[in-house]
């Protein structure tokens, strides 16, 4: 995958993830997609068996961090398992263009959908001619 301005590397190099550190412990780094366009950019992220209550989406020195414990809770005694669930972690750089003070985030099915617009400075203006 090529390079673009929303990750500086398609591995995740420069960023130490909390799988690298916390070795004790697992994680899933959820599916993303990430759409940038003029007015900004919007994340998207499967995170199942999370709640919003639990969902912690941050942004700290150009980078959004998103985690979730995941809860999956059914009555009675497992007999048999061929899953598990663990939590969910996943970090990015972002662009410093984009306003992280003005971002919306929603939690539908499963789903977390992040919106990140652009700051007023980095959005293209029109320059009026003037004839003289």
């Amino acid at each position: 995958m090529a390079v673009n301005s929303l990750t500086e590397r398609n591995d995740e190099r420069n960023v130490q993830t909390r799988e690298e550190t916390r070795s004790n412990e697992r994680y899933i780094r959820p599916a993303v997609n990430i759409i940038e366009d003029e007015e900004g950019m919007v994340l998207t992220a499967d995170i199942p068996g999370a709640s919003k209550e639990s969902l912690d989406v941050n942004v700290e020195k150009g980078i959004l961090t998103i985690s979730a414990p995941a809860q999956h809770e059914v009555p009675g005694t497992s007999s048999y398992r061929e899953f598990e669930l663990a939590n969910y972690y996943r970090q990015f750089s972002i662009p410093e263009s984009l306003d992280h003070e003005k971002a919306h985030a929603d939690y539908v099915n499963g789903i977390l959908t992040l919106r990140i617009p652009k700051s007023e400075v980095a959005k293209p203006k029109r320059i009026a001619i003037q004839v003289g």
